[in-house]
């Protein structure tokens, strides 16, 4: 596989003077040898007329330390190559500071640039990180909204209860040979907790608005598709109004939750009069007895838990693909 970094057309946003950004890449992510050509990718936006700095995760947490101090030493642009993970990470360290987030399709599932409209790293397409890079450079610059939990983590896409959680405890942290089968390797490590999980009786209140009952999942979305990108579990979200969208499931046993993936597959979940949405800035989830939650597909631990919203927390470098509606405010030029 091989990326050209041919010196293309005068790209939109593309500045004379150099400017300063930091490529951070976690090596394990995905399963492509998409590492083999990071230096390809550096080379690209260097043509651009940007001094690139490239850095490796070493393990788990490092990625925020990296870009932290990248923000920290005046970057303008963090680029993020890895899965939503990686990006989970990445964000962490510039919330709340002005270098702007540029998310590189690399990982797994990469829902958030999947929401972008930017290329599928398993679309058999070697040259998709020189296009996703090239729509980036076309894009604008939006601020997100970010999701904070009252365990003090933060997070851009999801936090869930549930049989999400359950799935993401029991499946992660993959190997490198289930990384190989992409999704599908994912999908089948999640059968066994996917059919054997119960229901659990749960409280869910958003801005003092409460409903109860024994429910399969509970999930607080800031973005629109979830379960690695096959499904698109909110599609009104909007990543910069000030909302975030919870939606509970109900049910007691796993066969519902099947029943309930159809019906958002087929996109007629919002009429089910067993599925709730209920919008705002407040959430506070509660079960009978503790349960472990995610955090953008990572494990924590435990409820009760409470989310609200950061509006406008980070900016963000929207490409050139991102639907028009997934935003509320302009943009600016990068």
């Amino acid at each position: 596989m091989s990326l050209s970094t041919a010196q293309p057309a005068t790209l939109q946003g593309t500045a004379a003077r150099t400017r300063n950004a930091t490529l951070i890449y976690n090596p394990y992510a995905g399963h492509d040898d998409w590492q083999q050509q990071i230096d390809g990718v550096a080379s690209f936006w260097r043509q651009q007329g940007w001094d690139v700095t490239l850095q490796t995760t070493q393990g788990p947490g490092h990625a925020t330390e990296l870009s932290a101090a990248a923000a920290a030493a005046g970057a303008e642009v963090v680029l993020s190559a890895g899965g939503d993970g990686t990006l989970h990470e990445v964000a962490q360290g510039l919330i709340h500071t002005p270098c702007i987030l540029a998310p590189l399709p690399a990982g797994t599932t990469n829902c958030l640039t999947r929401d972008l409209g930017m290329p599928k790293s398993d679309g058999g397409n070697p040259d998709w990180l020189i296009e996703s890079s090239r729509a980036l450079l076309a894009g604008r610059v939006q601020s997100m909204d970010v999701g904070s939990c009252s365990n003090g983590k933060q997070w851009l896409l999801w936090a869930g209860v549930g049989i999400e959680s359950r799935i993401v405890e029991s499946v992660e942290p993959r190997s490198a040979l289930l990384k190989r089968f992409g999704i599908a390797g994912y999908v089948a490590k999640a059968a066994v907790p996917f059919l054997t999980f119960a229901g659990l009786p749960v409280r869910v209140a958003v801005d003092g608005h409460a409903i109860e009952g024994h429910f399969v999942s509970v999930t607080v979305c800031n973005s629109r598709v979830f379960a690695g990108g096959l499904l698109n579990l909110n599609p009104g979200g909007v990543l910069d109004d000030g909302q975030l969208e919870t939606w509970v499931m109900a049910g007691r046993f796993a066969p519902r939750m099947a029943l309930h993936s159809l019906f958002v597959a087929l996109q007629t979940h919002e009429q089910r009069s067993d599925v709730f949405c209920l919008r705002g800035r407040h959430i506070i989830i509660e079960t009978a007895t503790p349960q472990s939650f995610h955090l953008d597909g990572e494990v924590n631990h435990s409820t009760p838990i409470t989310c609200t919203v950061l509006p406008g927390a980070l900016r963000l470098l929207a490409p050139s693909t991102a639907p028009d509606s997934l935003f509320s405010q302009a943009g600016e030029s990068l």
